[in-house]
């Protein structure tokens, strides 16, 4: 039985194929259009994943979506007409909702074949929450998610126990500890959907010496909860202005004027960034990590499990997660590589096979490797139409300024690429399926010298072209994680930050970040 697993007209769309509950192969939008965080209909993922799969549409007997336009429905009419939401707003959202009841539609529209499938509408914080307890390797979990909204919720928490996950309580609309985190990046003048990673390393330059001050837009509250002071924020008294069609989303101000008031001019994008603004981001940082850390306990607490499975776009915060197993009660932590919007996809997939078909586990991530493969004949077929001169048949050749060679030994191509590396070459190392999640994590991967204390520059300005303050990760033997940090929990995903050893920072310095910590 094969389920097909959609995050569409969303943030990060993607497509996830499962055939009998199995994980089989799954691919974001924006890795095959090449736009950032596409928020349209997974087009070119579906036929990706159905061609990968070795399947065709009237194959699939189930689509599942994470979205589910019913959920919630009278709380969302009950807040519009409370606050007076302004018409314009009202007729976005419900054509946003219009295009996901329409997914069957869409499907046969684009890919001209019969659809057959059941198409189910996953709410969007179960289909995270599937994401993560069904993909790990626990029997039995507390699991949270925290973004910044679908289908009116922010956070959501549940007991997973075998195949069944069970919902504890939720936190909706207005408050959000993502629309908190969003509003303040945009305040500092990083306007972009997803420039939040951006802040996350800003902070760790400066001190938290707003934080008196940030503690006015967001307290901890009782049984694990939180409230925003929505007179800091726009999105529940104005409507923020959303663009998610097809493209790159857009994301109007979230904040109001009365953020100008407590912390002063707000920075305009492209302008320099002052300790100031440093400060300010590591203040917001400072009460995000408050925050998430007084929900973990509470449900540490509320459930007595120590394994904890965590989702949502707030998941990748891995300076905040490098926090949880020494100051929650959890032992155990579980984010799966795709841990953001684009991870609903095979939520939603895990959902249907679990809850509503009622099937048994039989699939954990241990890898991030599920994306597409090309054969070397798509390789070659490349370098042919994009380098005059190209012979597909000589093993060494000049191309203009490039130089190829072939070599069919994989023990010389390792030595002489580690040479290269430790020579200060910079190296993109490409070989089998793509990650699935946002991290590059060996298979599409840039690697360097993390010896040399110039190479963090040197791949900012020159390879990555953003900002100075931006740190990479370091890639490491899993034996000898505790040679070099100071936690040795283990960390396949690059989710969370740990660390460093005192003295081993000088040893690595290109990897270190000013705080002395490393994204491992």
């Amino acid at each position: 039985m094969k389920v097909l697993g959609l995050n569409a007209f969303h943030a990060d769309s993607a497509a996830a194929l499962l055939e009998d509950g199995a994980f089989v192969t799954g691919v974001e939008e924006e890795r095959l259009n090449r736009v950032k965080h596409w928020a349209g209909f997974p087009e070119q993922a579906i036929r990706a994943v159905l061609q990968d799969g070795g399947t065709a549409l009237d194959e699939v007997e189930h689509v599942a979506i994470s979205r589910d336009p019913k959920a919630h429905f009278v709380d969302k009419a009950l807040f519009a007409l409370r606050h007076r939401v302004r018409p314009s707003t009202v007729r976005s959202r419900i054509a946003n909702l219009r295009h996901v009841s329409g997914t069957g539609a869409h499907l046969e529209a684009i890919l001209g074949n019969g659809l057959r499938a059941r198409v189910h509408q996953v709410e969007h914080h179960r289909a995270h929450l599937a994401s993560a307890f069904f993909c790990s390797p626990f029997e039995e979990a507390a699991c949270l998610t925290v973004d910044g909204f679908g289908d009116f919720v922010s956070s959501m928490s549940a007991v997973g126990r075998g195949a069944t996950l069970t919902p504890i309580d939720e936190v909706t609309f207005p408050h959000s500890l993502g629309i908190l985190y969003t509003a303040v990046t945009q305040f500092l003048g990083f306007p972009h959907y997803g420039d939040e990673y951006k802040v996350m390393g800003l902070a760790s330059y400066g001190r938290p010496e707003q934080l008196p001050e940030l503690r006015r837009l967001a307290q901890p509250a009782t049984d694990g909860r939180f409230e925003l002071d929505t007179r800091f924020f726009r999105h529940a008294s104005d409507g923020v202005t959303m663009t998610w069609p097809g493209g790159a989303p857009e994301i109007g101000p979230l904040w109001s004027d009365r953020l100008r008031e407590l912390l002063g001019p707000a920075r305009e994008p492209g302008t320099d960034l002052t300790e100031r603004h440093q400060n300010i981001a590591a203040s917001l940082q400072a009460l995000y990590e408050a925050i998430l850390l007084h929900r973990l306990r509470w449900l540490q607490k509320r459930t007595g499990l120590t394994k904890l499975c965590l989702a949502g776009g707030c998941a990748l915060n891995s300076v905040a997660n490098g926090r949880i197993l020494t100051e929650t009660g959890f032992t155990d932590v579980f984010i799966q590589s795709a841990a953001g919007d684009a991870g609903t996809a095979l939520g939603a997939a895990l959902w249907v096979w679990h809850q509503e078909l009622g099937h048994p586990r039989r699939f954990v991530m241990e890898h991030s490797y599920w994306g597409p493969q090309f054969a070397e004949s798509r390789v070659i077929a490349s370098l042919a139409s994009r380098l005059a001169g190209f012979d597909r048949t000589s093993t060494d050749q000049q191309c203009g300024e490039i130089h190829l060679t072939r070599d069919d030994c994989e023990e010389r191509l390792c030595r002489d690429t580690a040479r290269a590396i430790a020579d200060g070459h910079i190296v993109g190392w490409y070989q089998g399926r793509g990650e699935w999640g946002p991290r590059a994590l060996g298979n599409r991967s840039i690697l360097a010298d993390p010896r040399r204390p110039e190479m963090k520059d040197v791949l900012n300005a020159r390879i990555k072209r953003r900002e100075p303050f931006r740190p990479f990760a370091p890639s490491i033997l899993a034996e000898r994680v505790g040679d070099y940090f100071e936690q040795s929990h283990l960390d396949p995903f690059m989710v969370t930050v740990y660390p460093i050893r005192a003295e081993r920072r000088a040893e690595i310095p290109a990897v270190t970040h000013v705080d002395g910590t490393g994204r491992l």
